[in-house]
């Protein structure tokens, strides 16, 4: 595990899985087809909905202003700061591990359990477990 640290706010935009979890490889498949390949960071982000229940969501880092309007998709914000993470490489072979990767990140102190978990789509091999850090008072 290594702190990663986010410079800015991150603009991304995307859908979320109506039938988690079990949607998520479909809805990434229609999202990367919809924004012409694997062309750009790719994230998995997930939240505790206010109904109590876990929401996911398939998105795209956001290239220029009005694209998520463009595809008729929902906005979001991935936080800048410090964020614990782990990197899977070759991570389409292992997806069914990465549950386990942030429990493991989620039973850290430092973790903050109120902040979405984030997946980082880097590429087609690698990407990165984070789940934000609490931040220091």
């Amino acid at each position: 595990m290594k702190i990663y640290h986010i410079e800015s706010d991150l603009k991304i935009f995307g859908r979320q899985v109506k039938r988690f979890p079990d949607g998520i490889e479909e809805a990434f498949d229609e999202l990367v087809k919809m924004l012409g390949g694997f062309n750009r960071s790719f994230y998995g982000i997930c939240f505790m909905g206010k109904d109590g229940r876990l929401v996911y969501c398939a998105a795209a880092k956001e290239n220029h202003e009005g694209e998520a309007e463009q595809y008729n998709c929902e906005k979001y914000i991935i936080e800048k700061g410090e964020y614990l993470a782990v990197t899977i490489h070759g991570w389409r072979k292992k997806t069914d591990t990465i549950k386990d990767v942030f429990h493991g990140l989620m039973q850290d102190e430092r973790a903050d359990q109120t902040k979405q978990s984030v997946e980082w789509y880097k590429n087609d091999d690698e990407m990165m477990c984070m789940v934000k850090a609490k931040t220091k008072e």
